[in-house]
Parts: structure tokens; sequence; C-alpha cells
């Protein structure tokens, strides 16, 4: 796979080799249980709370704000989960282009007596003004916006959002895992309530994430049996991935405004190319992640043509990883309004440090020749 050009980091980045190098002793001569008392198990503790120091340090937090878990989809659910299991019902708001396990659990919460309702974006795929102020009319008791989109790259005022809903007297969350690594991104300085945070979409391993969380708040455990993580996420410690994650973290920060600046070079120049080629760049003009490209061709399914351009060497992702084995339509393109017809075209090229500017001139080559064999497939089968 080593001639596969890989163009699906907001799916899973690569781990960073100095982050693999760093865990590997952790998956050998290295071990122990960080709950036990002895030599093993004070040094495996100090390595976790070494993991969290430089994690709450890459994003403006207090180690102490730090919860660890299984990853962003974990992270989300305990806060949707576990702080709705902890008041009395009432309502929740999240926005219509939330992550599933934003989506899912809050849509659950909808069966089980609160008051569940999805805020509605621009076609831009930005907050409504008009369905915010709705959403904060009705009082809801949690508010979940995300920082950035990982299908449209979209970047969310969070800062502001956030304040105004503080002010209605709600709890903010925001799911970062895009976001994160990719743009100046602080816990404290964006004033939020909780955050989900992910290893691997900044080069560290698979398994290993984080909710920031306000001491304030006391949300219920989803897994419960272990005083681990302030007794909020009982089971035995991924050592070898939480240490992976600080280091992963620390790295994000150090070199990703020198790396936004040149993603953000390709990304343009890229779209340039797809919009002359006839392409309809989703959320273009707005604030978007550097490294993220979302179009479509019109007439042209998304799906075969990510199977043709992955036959020519890319590999790209059609939408949210999470959600493709899903039949049809991307829900946040339907919540931007986009036509069905150009939605089931929908590409994401998303990119990361392993991205040169030589892949997108061929990948544009590739891309046009497989966009006509699709069209001369079409006209052939009529």
């Amino acid at each position: 796979m080593a001639d596969l050009v890989y163009f699906d980091w907001n799916a899973s980045a690569p781990l960073d080799p100095t982050v693999r190098e760093a865990m590997l002793p952790w998956l050998g001569e290295r071990f122990g249980n960080a709950s036990s008392v002895h030599e093993y198990g004070r040094r495996t503790r100090a390595a976790i709370e070494t993991a969290r120091e430089r994690v709450a340090a890459a994003v403006g937090a207090l180690p102490g704000e730090v919860i660890f878990t299984s990853g962003g989809s974990e992270a989300n659910n305990l806060f949707v989960k576990g702080v709705a299991a902890s008041r009395k019902p009432g309502g929740i708001a999240v926005s219509a282009v939330e992550h599933p396990s934003v989506l899912e659990p809050a849509r659950q919460l909808g069966r089980q007596g609160w008051q569940s309702f999805e805020i509605g974006v621009t076609g831009a795929g930005m907050i409504d003004e008009a369905a915010w102020r709705e959403a904060l009319a009705r009082q809801p008791v949690i508010v979940s916006v995300m920082s950035a989109n990982n299908e449209t790259g979209v970047v969310q005022n969070v800062a502001a959002l956030a304040a105004e809903a503080r002010a209605a007297g709600a709890c903010f969350h925001s799911d970062a895992v895009q976001a994160f690594g990719r743009l100046p991104w602080d816990f404290h300085a964006l004033g939020l309530t909780a955050a989900t945070l992910s290893a691997h979409k900044i080069g560290g391993p698979p398994g290993a994430g984080a909710l920031l969380l306000d001491k304030r708040l006391e949300p219920v455990p989803l897994i419960a049996g272990g005083g681990q993580e302030r007794g909020l996420r009982a089971g035995t410690e991924n050592v070898a991935a939480l240490v992976g994650f600080g280091f992963a973290a620390e790295q994000a920060v150090a070199r990703r405004e020198a790396e936004a600046r040149r993603l953000a070079a390709l990304r343009d120049k890229c779209e340039a190319q797809l919009a002359a080629a006839g392409a309809t760049v989703f959320a273009h003009g707005v604030e978007r992640l550097p490294n993220t490209i979302y179009f479509a061709f019109a007439g042209i399914d998304g799906g075969a043509l990510v199977d043709r351009l992955d036959r020519a060497g890319f590999a790209c992702g059609s939408g949210s990883a999470c959600s493709s084995a899903r039949p049809g339509t991307s829900h946040v393109l339907r919540a931007m309004g986009v036509e069905a017809g150009l939605a089931r075209g929908a590409v994401r090229v998303s990119m990361g440090r392993e991205t040169r500017a030589g892949e997108i001139e061929t990948f544009v080559a590739a891309l046009a020749r497989s966009v006509l064999e699709l069209k001369n497939l079409a006209a052939v089968s009529v």
C-alpha cells in the first residue's frame, strides 16, 4: 500500500513514529496496574499522570479536568448521557450536524422523557442564528455544538455560543475531535463546560480519548465499578495508548501553526482546480479546517467515485467514517439543505503531515479521468 496516497486523515491519522517509540516500552518491559501500590503500580500511575498533564497543557485545561476514555465516541456519550443522568429531565439541544455519537444519545434521551431538539444550520453549515435563538428560548439544560465538522470542516464560533448558552443556564459541550491539533483551541479561553478529544486524529493511537470536564459537573459514569478517572470511567487504563496520546498532543500543538499554513495552501490550490473542473465545493467561503475539502460532481455517485479513486491510488472518504456503512446521503449535507442528488455524490479529501504538493496534481488528474469514465458509463447505460 506504499503507492496509495492517503487522503482520509479526518477518519484516522497514521501513528506518528515518535509516538510509537514512546509507546513501545509500555507494550513490553514496562507494565503494571496503576491502582497497585507497589513500584510497578506507582510507575504506571506516574506515566498516566504525565500523559494527562501533557494533554491538559496542549488544550489549556487543568490535569484534573482530563477524563481519559477509549475515544471520542465514549467521551461524547459520557457527557450527554452522564450529565443527563445527573439531572432531572429537561431540554437538550445539539446541532443538526453533530457526530452520530452526540446525535444518537441525544435522540435516545428524547425517548426517555427529555425534550431533545436539533439546532439547524445555514446552507454553508454554520449555526443558524434564528434556530440558535429558538433553541436557547427553550431553556435547555445541555447544549452541544462541535468545534469543527468532520465532513465539511466548517468551524463554529463556539466561544460566542458557549457564552450565550451559559448565560441561559445551560452547560455547553463541544466535540473538538477535528479541531484539536489543526486550529488554535483552548478549553478555558473558549469558556467551555466540557469538550471531547481523540488521540488517533492527531497521530496518536486508536483507543484513547478524553472528556474535558469542569470539576463542578458530576456526570453519572457509563462504566461503573472502579475508582479510575475520578470515579467517572471504571476500568484498568490502556497505559501504552494514553502515553501515546500525551506525546501526540504535544507534537500536534508544536507543529500546528506551520502545518495549518501549508495544508491551507494545498487545500485552496486543490479547490480551485476542482471548481474549474465543475465540482461543487461544500461550505466554500466560510472558515473551515485547513486540511479538509468536501465536494461533489452533479450526476456522479460518490461511492462509485471513491471506489475508482481507490483503484487509481488515492484513499478518499465519502463522508463520516463512522456512518459510511449506512446507505443514503450525509446527514450533514441534508441539514445544510443540499439537494439529495448532489449530496449522493459527496467525496471528502482530508490531508495531513505526509501530504505533499505533487500529490494534489496527480489526484486532480486521476479525479478528472474517473469522473469522465463514470459519465461515459452512465451514458452507455441509458
